[in-house]
């Protein structure tokens, strides 16, 4: 490590281009934090899957935030984890924060690899994305006037990205967040056809929500562009933490940014007003 990297105490954001890491990113350079993007189109260039390009990546990294592609359900997720914050911690990386998904199994043992990687931890366990209907596919089923997905009626506590952000951000750069384990929802329950109506209304469009099966699911996102890695994994998160085990409210953004979590009628609100959703 160079003194000159070793001045910078630069801040590591994987998956920059994401729909956390972007924010996460966008937050860090507003406060002036020394920020490395980590991608494959970075300069060093990171690749979860090609251990080579992580030491270079890493040199003069003091935190940093942990997305992992495509999901931490992912085969072979947790391993990679562990390795990498094996290689982060020997690098001189103090802090790490992980992105993990409530009721995972594979994400909790993920989650427990971290821990035991030595580093100052923080895991950030969320809640479906409100995002995913703007920013991941989905919405090009709104535009469509249809949403379908194989999602059944079970409420779920949909987290704003912004929070998840916020929360991230506060671990990465402020005391007293090492070893925090923050379970992130939003304030109230809705099933995915409660949600898609929430939209509807934001929009002033007539709106449908349709359950269709996981093979569906894959091609139409498949058709839209998804890569089909990484529209299985989505599907098969679907297939298993939608049984009613996350159908609860909890109070991880409070906990962690002193503020309550964001309403899914704002979030819909919003997004309307930039047009994302417009046929």
């Amino acid at each position: 490590m160079t003194s000159d990297t070793q001045s910078r105490k630069l801040t590591l954001v994987t998956g920059s281009s994401g729909t956390t890491g972007g924010r996460v990113a966008k937050r860090l350079a507003e406060r002036g934090v020394p920020t490395r993007l980590g991608s494959r189109s970075g300069s060093p260039a990171f690749d979860w899957a090609d251990e080579s390009s992580w030491p270079a990546v890493l040199d003069g990294v003091e935190a940093a935030y942990l997305v992992y592609y495509p999901d931490l359900v992912a085969p072979g997720a947790v391993d990679t984890i562990r390795r990498f914050a094996k290689v982060a911690v020997s690098s001189g990386v103090r802090r790490l924060v992980l992105l993990s998904g409530r009721g995972e199994e594979e994400a909790q043992r993920a989650e427990q690899a971290l821990i035991e990687s030595g580093a100052d931890w923080t895991i950030v366990r969320c809640a479906f994305f409100a995002q995913n209907f703007s920013e991941k596919g989905f919405e090009e089923f709104v535009r469509a006037g249809t949403v379908a997905l194989p999602a059944p009626e079970v409420g779920e506590p949909f987290v704003d990205a912004d929070d998840i952000a916020d929360v991230v951000v506060a671990a990465l750069t402020e005391d007293g967040h090492s070893g925090q384990l923050y379970e992130l929802t939003g304030p109230r329950l809705l099933t995915f056809a409660e949600s898609v109506a929430e939209i509807a209304a934001a929009t002033g469009r007539d709106i449908g929500y349709l359950t269709i099966s996981t093979e569906e699911f894959i091609a139409g996102l498949v058709e839209q562009g998804i890569p089909e890695e990484e529209a299985t994994v989505f599907a098969e998160i679907f297939g298993t933490v939608l049984d009613g085990r996350n159908a609860y409210l909890t109070n991880g953004v409070q906990r962690a940014v002193g503020r309550p979590p964001r309403d899914f009628t704002e979030y819909a609100r919003a997004a309307a007003a930039t047009g994302v959703w417009n046929a």
